[in-house]
């Protein structure tokens, strides 16, 4: 049985990622008491309909001073050896304020005497813990819905018990680094086709970009150094037991070298047999 525990902060995307899941093929309960959590597993686990081998819960800080009972369920299922991973969604404070200002809904933590801004705060802190735990981050601040789905589709439509999942991300540092990476390589000392008029209007999945970056010997013998330290650490992350590993490379806009050198690590890693998924954050952006 897979089970997936949502959880994060309020206006980071749980719904949409709740959705998502359910057209994937899981079966979805949101806004679960966390102190049911670890019941509801159990009984998950001895149904034997076919639709419940497949589960995802939603629980937040919407259970008030109950959601401190997520760590006593979590507590129980790893004592009885229950596997179980932990998607968490996060964005930047400024982003959920502005996502909370559109659409006019109140914070779950906002009282009369509480602003929405600390509101936020209240909950960051409060789900620090459980971000320590989760095996899958996703930062939905730079995400349209439309990208994000993208993002949880490819990270959990094949089995989520399979091990260590890479996901090799393209990204414009003017557009600000990925939070959830856990490298990052730099790829701005490389030739810029941005200066090159023919191809500035393309990027890095066109072969025109790509060949004319990894014509260059900086090109060669950067990517050659970088496939290297990834093939060494990515079995010291599996030692670790980590479910997601992201890899982030950036250039200035994030449409050319990124996604040129994001495309050489993504085939590569394909080649090896890693599970692996790629996502270019910034490539529409102007």
């Amino acid at each position: 049985m897979e089970f997936l525990i949502i959880t994060g902060l309020s206006g980071a995307g749980k719904s949409v990622a709740m959705k998502n899941m359910e057209d994937i093929g899981y079966y979805c309960v949101d806004n679960i008491p966390p102190m049911l959590v670890s019941i509801f597993y159990e009984l998950c686990e001895k149904s034997n309909d076919q639709h419940m081998k497949k589960i995802a819960v939603v629980t937040d800080v919407r259970a008030g001073g109950a959601f401190d009972d997520l760590f006593a369920s979590l507590d129980k299922l790893r004592a009885a050896k229950k596997k179980y991973k932990i998607l968490f969604l996060d964005a930047r404070d400024d982003v959920l304020l502005r996502r909370f200002k559109e659409t006019r809904r109140k914070h779950p933590l906002s009282e009369n005497s509480v602003s929405t801004e600390a509101a936020v705060m209240l909950e960051r802190e409060l789900l620090m813990p459980v971000k320590a735990r989760a095996d899958y981050v996703i930062d939905s601040s730079l995400l349209s819905p439309t990208q994000l789905k993208e993002r949880i589709t490819s990270l959990f439509l094949g089995n989520i018990a399979l091990g260590l999942t890479v996901t090799c991300m393209s990204f414009g540092f003017k557009y600000g680094l990925p939070a959830e990476s856990d490298l990052v390589f730099d790829v701005r000392c490389l030739p810029n086709p941005f200066y090159i008029p023919e191809l500035k209007p393309h990027t890095g999945l066109d072969a025109c970009v790509f060949d004319y970056v990894m014509q260059f010997e900086q090109s060669k013998g950067l990517s050659e150094r970088m496939l290297s330290l990834v093939d060494y650490s990515l079995p010291l992350y599996q030692k670790e037991g980590k479910s997601q590993l992201v890899i982030a490379i950036g250039c200035t806009g994030g449409k050319h070298r990124s996604v040129t050198l994001t495309r050489v690590l993504y085939n590569h890693l394909l080649e090896t047999g890693q599970r692996t998924i790629v996502h270019h954050r910034d490539i529409n952006k102007h």
